[in-house]
């Protein structure tokens, strides 16, 4: 049996090292790159699509046509006139990654403003994915407009995943940056946190406070990656722990837990236990992590 899922937010143009002084160009964003190891990892009969607002120009037919060809559907992206995508720069040391951003007028902020394309897209999906970038980028109307329609399909039944990802300098201020990622975390039935972003922003002194916080706010499964302590997971009342998977040389943590998302999702809608997924996504995370730039080619990729 096959299914669709569909993964909602911003790809970017990104800049990475190549070496010598040298930058290579690619597409890249957090949602999308877990729709792209989604998409690596399902078999055919399991369709994905990304769901967002590029412009008009070259760049995002580049990106339009590099999603095609990734096999992700492109069908429910809107082109709005004039638009641009965002542009993000990664500098590395010691394999750890910073950013610099330059988004302020990219056209995936409009992603939400045709809300009837935005529900016939989560209608046709099965599974849903979201983060908490999908939501700091957006005004918020229009983040009130997307987590109404993700409610809807929680509440029919879909499969609604998001990933907290939270990073503060898209929000006007702490308060209402906090309050929106709690609200879409209710509008989920699974959370993917990272216990280093909750720890720093909500102060949970444990995973365990993590697990207990967003059980508390609805939400019925939870499970939170911890870099090289591994993913501890509550579904369903019961828990568990998986350990993370050494790589053997760490070149660039990029995508790491977008990675591991896309992979988890991959085998979790096809069956797999909780703790089956997880260790899928530990073990494609560990390679992932190997390479340079968020999206590796598929081929390198554990079966």
């Amino acid at each position: 049996m096959g299914g669709r899922l569909l993964s909602i937010g911003e790809c970017m143009v990104e800049l990475s090292q190549a070496g010598e002084g040298l930058l290579r160009r690619g597409f890249a964003g957090d949602t999308f790159n877990t729709a792209w190891y989604a998409r690596a990892c399902l078999p055919a009969e399991w369709s994905v699509d990304y769901f967002t607002a590029l412009g008009d120009d070259p760049l995002s037919s580049e990106m339009l046509a590099m999603m095609k060809d990734a096999g992700i559907g492109t069908g429910f992206i809107r082109r709005i006139e004039k638009g641009t995508p965002g542009l993000y720069l990664i500098t590395l040391k010691n394999g750890e990654r910073t950013f610099s951003y330059w988004r302020d007028t990219a056209a995936a902020k409009k992603l939400a403003d045709d809300a009837d394309r935005l529900r016939s897209a989560i209608e046709a999906a099965d599974v849903v994915y979201f983060s908490g970038i999908t939501l700091g980028i957006l005004a918020p109307e229009a983040v009130e407009t997307l987590l109404a329609e993700l409610r809807r399909a929680r509440a029919s039944g879909k499969q609604v995943a998001f990933d907290p990802n939270i990073r503060p300098r898209l929000w006007p201020d702490k308060e209402y940056m906090l309050e929106t990622i709690e609200a879409g975390a209710r509008a989920a039935n699974l959370v993917l946190p990272s216990f280093d972003d909750e720890t720093t922003h909500f102060g949970d002194a444990a995973v365990g406070d993590t697990v207990a916080r967003y059980h508390a706010l609805g939400v019925r499964n939870v499970a939170v990656k911890n870099g090289e302590e591994g993913v501890t997971l509550s579904f369903g009342g019961a828990t568990g722990h998986v350990p993370a998977v050494r790589t053997a040389q760490l070149v660039d943590t990029t995508s790491a837990g977008d990675s591991f998302n896309g992979a988890f999702l991959s085998r979790l809608v096809r069956g797999a236990t909780p703790a089956e997924a997880a260790a899928y996504g530990a073990a494609v995370a560990s390679v992932v992590i190997g390479h340079h730039g968020a999206l590796i080619s598929p081929a390198l990729l554990p079966g």
